[in-house]
């Protein structure tokens, strides 16, 4: 009894020890099956098209004259260093001999006092009179000596004696001519002529200071014209007719401030020459263009100053059946966008550039076909053959003909 009672509770323990991971198991695929089914959600909304929109510009062939921009610096065409010949005292200096002041040439700039050298153009003057005088008696002893010779009074030694101190009283003369001329000379270079019409630069000398030999007093520049040095790259010389020889025709150039560039001032000049040697840094060769009246004291115009820098214009050759496309409409690469006037669909193409400045970019006529307009919307991508959107202009006459070419009958007419 006992024994059986035994088998029974290990038989129960059993069923209980397999019971419980099969309830475990049971509930884990009971939860697993109610996860794993599908949720409704609600439907997505379909993606909108997006149709990409541009503005249109129409493509026209013209005749487009170069202009070749570059950048320099205003320079004096003769700008030199005054130097005293002689020395002395400085005992007046014009007015004219200021920092900034004008002069004329043959203007009296400096003086230097001429007490010294009065005194030895009185001394040479003096020795002058001297030799002419010993020339003289010279003169007459041997006019006396060949008259006695004649009649055998006195020896011919005595002749040849007297011609010789003649000869050397005309050297004396000579020599004294020259120290009287040298003496002159002197005097004159007590006072320092300006040479040509210039503008002081610098003063280094004043009434009352020590001047010698060699001392400079001053730095000028002439104020007649003046010059610009204007480099010009391999590139850029391809479209320019730059004068070599001194026959050539002057080329034009317009100038700009350089400093405040939104002025509307403009001086006219011309390039003249240019150097014979390339630069060896940049290989540019540099054009000398010349600017007459560069202070306006004729014309009137603001004073173009020594050193100021300057946007140079200059005229370039005219080139012909090409299309001046807008810079902001040339992607990176020489890449452009064309838009079919038919089915108004891209056309995504690279072009060569002949020429292109900062507002155009100039390409051949035959590198865009025929019957498209030019996208000037920077779109972020670009398909060929998507279809778009013209975005209407603000100009109403503009917008008409957009419209008109959109037609049937436009489209008839571009096809035929």
């Amino acid at each position: 009894m006992a024994a059986s009672s035994t088998q029974s509770s290990s038989f129960v323990g059993v069923v209980l020890r397999l019971a419980i991971p099969c309830i475990i198991l049971a509930a884990g695929w009971f939860g697993f099956q109610r996860l794993a089914s599908e949720i409704e959600r609600a439907p997505l909304p379909e993606p909108k098209k997006v149709l990409l929109r541009s503005r249109i510009e129409e493509i026209n062939v013209v005749d487009y004259p170069v202009v070749v921009t570059t950048h320099a610096v205003v320079q004096a065409h003769n700008r030199i260093m005054l130097t005293s010949e002689v020395s002395g005292t400085v005992t007046k200096t014009s007015a004219s001999f200021e920092v900034g002041a004008y002069f004329k040439a043959g203007e009296v700039l400096v003086e230097i006092d001429q007490s010294d050298y009065l005194t030895a153009l009185a001394i040479a003057e003096s020795e002058l009179a001297v030799a002419k005088s010993e020339l003289k008696l010279a003169i007459i002893v041997e006019e006396r000596k060949l008259r006695l010779v004649e009649s055998n009074a006195v020896p011919q030694g005595e002749v040849e004696t007297a011609s010789a101190s003649r000869e050397q009283a005309e050297s004396n003369v000579a020599l004294a001519e020259t120290n009287v001329e040298q003496a002159k000379l002197n005097l004159r270079r007590t006072k320092f002529v300006a040479p040509f019409d210039g503008r002081v630069v610098s003063k280094l000398i004043g009434r009352g200071q020590m001047a010698g030999a060699n001392s400079p007093l001053g730095e000028v520049f002439a104020i007649d014209y003046a010059e610009v040095r204007l480099p010009v790259s391999g590139d850029q010389r391809e479209f320019l007719n730059l004068p070599e020889f001194a026959d050539d025709p002057p080329l034009e150039v317009r100038l700009q401030d350089g400093i405040l560039q939104s002025s509307d001032l403009v001086w006219d000049a011309t390039i003249v020459r240019t150097e014979g040697v390339l630069d060896a840094n940049s290989r540019d060769l540099f054009a000398i263009a010349r600017i007459d009246d560069p202070f306006g004291q004729k014309s009137g115009k603001p004073p173009l100053r020594i050193g100021q820098p300057v946007i140079a214009s200059i005229q370039g050759k005219v080139l012909r059946d090409v299309i001046a496309l807008p810079r902001a409409a040339v992607r990176e690469l020489d890449q452009i966008v064309l838009v079919d006037r038919t089915d108004q669909t891209l056309l995504p193409l690279q072009v060569k550039t002949l020429w292109s400045d900062a507002d155009k970019v100039i390409v051949s006529s035959s590198a865009i076909p025929q019957g498209m307009w030019l996208a000037t919307t920077p779109m972020p991508f670009t398909p060929s053959g998507a279809r778009i959107e013209i975005i209407p202009p603000a100009n109403t006459d503009a917008a008409i003909s957009i419209a008109d070419s959109n037609s049937p009958e436009s489209d008839k007419n571009a096809t035929n």
